[in-house]
């Protein structure tokens, strides 16, 4: 018995009587194709269908209406999502047609202008000329009429005496008051007012002073000479805290003035990687020339120089907040003030719900050497763009503070590089970032298994927690291995801040 055939079969054998090469590709490669697309494929080939093979009532009466009104669907949605590209292209269009007008107004508005300009430069040699020209002609004028006229010999000799009368006038009552100015009355009229202790303060100031040796004097003289002779400098804030701290105001300082100061205080790199302690010595900003020396050495010597007590303070800062929070925690009852002391903590450290398990993670000291290599790596060893303009260190961006645009960004991101007032601001902001982001959890959380093991927080034990920091991942974690390890920056791990350090005076 032969097999009944399906209508859409018997579409498919006359395809295949027809050698309509279209339906049997599709159906070599297995593709299902419904009997409305056959339909359509033997009529565009202009084959007519036999009426045996006509479909049933509901097919004819139902199904090709509908599959009628979705392609008629289909085409009106292509038809509006082309008149919506050609709305997009003419407002495209448009834009750039009034960028290009504007430029070009522009461009005529400023060769108007230098037009103008020219014309006015060609106008002032002539305006110079008649000037010169009119005020010669009336001084020709004035001397030829004085030299007509005669002069009465008996009054030009009264106006000389007159002024010779005068100018002795003024003369003498001009050296008067500065004579005058001279004698100290209000001097003399505080000491009467003087009382009897103050009297003998003084008598005992100067007993002392009698006291001292004639070579400190001699040796206080030269130096008094010395200070005469340079030019005045000035002075350096000093902040009492813990420790005695010189803050370097923004005097713009050149490289070999910085480079003297450290040898004058005594600053040396070998002697801190031997005792672990540095001086309090904070600059405000990095020299503008340090890019201009020329041996590498040195530059990154000042770089190191300037950063690490910034870093060391910032850690131990953190330290005393740890702990703080350790006492507090033991503690059954806190003080308002105490209370309010976590509170500021929680929101400093962006802990939720008011967990001091998470607060104490969080609240740890970032590795010396990783801060280091990693202000080295962003900034560029303090010669970047944004470390000189912004004080930015570690290349932090920000989408709506105040920042500095790269100059190679991207057309379609907006970020900027996060711009502070002082250096020490961005290595705060720099520890808070790596102290709460999400993207350094795992960084906080090896840290926390180092502190837990009683272990040494070291650098090369968390490098490589910190891919996320920059684009290039494993590979930015490499450079900070190699930059650690070719400037022996694990040397500064445990560098402490001295108790005092010696006021220094800077040359601007």
């Amino acid at each position: 018995m032969k097999k009944r055939l399906s209508y859409r079969d018997k579409l498919i054998e006359l395809a295949y009587i027809y050698n309509v090469r279209e339906i049997q590709d599709y159906v070599k490669s297995k593709k299902n194709l419904t009997t409305g697309q056959i339909e359509l494929i033997l009529k565009k080939n202009k084959i007519t269908i036999p009426k045996e093979f006509n479909t049933s009532f509901l097919k004819e009466n139902f199904s090709k209406p509908l599959s009628k009104l979705k392609l008629s669907i289909a085409d009106y949605k292509e038809e509006k999502i082309r008149e919506k590209n050609r709305f997009f292209r003419k407002v495209e269009n448009y834009k750039y047609d009034t960028s290009r007008k504007v430029n070009r107004g522009a461009a005529n508005l400023w060769k108007g202008a230098g037009n103008v300009g020219f014309n006015f430069l060609n106008i002032l040699p002539k305006l110079g000329a008649t000037i010169a020209s009119f005020f010669g002609n009336l001084f020709t004028d004035v001397f030829n009429s004085i030299y007509n006229q005669q002069i009465d010999k008996k009054s030009a000799r009264n106006v000389i005496i007159g002024f010779l009368a005068i100018c002795i006038i003024s003369t003498s009552i001009f050296a008067g008051l500065k004579q005058f100015k001279n004698l100290n009355f209000f001097d003399k009229k505080a000491e009467v007012n003087k009382t009897e202790t103050e009297v003998k303060k003084e008598l005992k100031k100067k007993e002392k002073i009698v006291k001292v040796p004639e070579k400190k004097v001699e040796k206080k003289e030269k130096r008094d000479l010395k200070v005469e002779k340079k030019e005045k400098k000035p002075e350096l804030k000093v902040k009492r805290n813990n420790v005695a701290e010189v803050i370097l105001p923004d005097l713009n300082l050149k490289t070999e003035t910085v480079i003297q100061l450290f040898k004058d205080v005594d600053y040396d790199l070998k002697k801190v990687r031997s005792e672990k302690l540095v001086k309090p010595i904070y600059f405000t900003q990095f020299p503008k020339d340090l890019d201009n020396l020329q041996s590498v050495k040195i530059k990154k010597e000042t770089f190191i120089k300037i950063v690490l007590p910034l870093v060391v303070a910032e850690n131990e800062k953190i330290l005393d907040d740890r702990q703080k929070l350790k006492d507090l925690s033991l503690k059954k009852f806190t003080t308002d003030a105490e209370k309010q002391w976590l509170r500021q903590k929680l929101l400093e450290y962006k802990v939720k719900k008011s967990d001091l398990g998470e607060l104490m993670t969080r609240m740890d000291i970032i590795p010396v050497s990783i801060a280091l290599a990693q202000a080295a790596k962003e900034s560029g060893w303090g010669t970047s763009r944004f470390a000189l303009e912004g004080n930015a260190i570690f290349g932090q961006w920000t989408w709506d503070g105040q920042g500095i645009a790269p100059l190679k960004r991207d057309s379609n991101k907006n970020h900027k590089i996060l711009k502070f007032p002082i250096l020490r601001a961005s290595v705060k902001a720099y520890k808070n970032n790596l102290n709460t982001h999400k993207s350094y959890v795992k960084f906080r959380l090896k840290r926390k298994s180092l502190r837990d093991d009683n272990k040494d927080i070291k650098g090369l034990s968390l490098t490589n927690t910190l891919k996320n920091y920059a684009q290039t991942g494993s590979e930015y974690t490499k450079i900070l291995n190699q930059i650690i390890t070719q400037n022996d920056l694990s040397d500064f791990e445990l560098v402490k801040l001295v108790n005092s350090v010696r006021q220094v005076e800077l040359n601007s």
